[in-house]
């Protein structure tokens, strides 16, 4: 089975916000407008996750209430605090959990562990820039054999905001 994997990182963040510390960080008003256009283009693209993996800080949370208004209501989303600044073994041991009846799942998170996830999945160094979406694909029976996979997943599209 294909299976379709959305690696996406939050949108851009509001360092000047009074905030409790870094997990309680908002989105900035160009974050809130560069996430739904993000979602927009995944849809545009028939790239419509069937679950979310979050990372739990309030960006991330942020970042999918704003993406998810192009998917409609039906996606299920999952907050996973080891994502909150996780990398490459947090991403597979959520997306391990994953039914495998799903074909199509999305995790939102941070750099630098986004960054190191895609090197490690795909072989390919991507530069994730905040409201980033890289787009894989690779062929497993089960979601477990997929995120264990180095090299694996084939690197399909980058979208970046700025080129939407």
């Amino acid at each position: 089975m294909q299976r379709r994997l959305i690696i996406m990182r939050h949108a851009k963040s509001d360092w000047d916000a009074d905030a409790q510390g870094d997990h309680d960080r908002p989105l900035s008003e160009r974050g809130k407008r560069e996430a739904p256009r993000v979602g927009k283009e995944l849809a545009r693209r028939g790239w419509v996750p069937e679950r979310v993996l979050s990372s739990d800080a309030r960006r991330a949370r942020q970042t999918w209430k704003r993406v998810r208004k192009s998917f409609g209501d039906r996606v299920e989303a999952t907050l996973v605090p080891s994502l909150y600044l996780g990398g490459v073994d947090e991403l597979r041991q959520a997306l391990g959990a994953l039914p495998d009846a799903v074909g199509t799942a999305m995790a939102i998170g941070h750099n630098p562990g986004w960054e190191q996830a895609l090197l490690r999945l795909t072989g390919e160094p991507v530069r994730m820039t905040t409201a980033n979406a890289a787009l894989l694909v690779a062929d497993a029976d089960t979601w477990a054999e997929a995120a264990a996979r180095d090299g694996g997943w084939k690197l399909e599209a980058v979208l970046r905001p700025k080129e939407i």
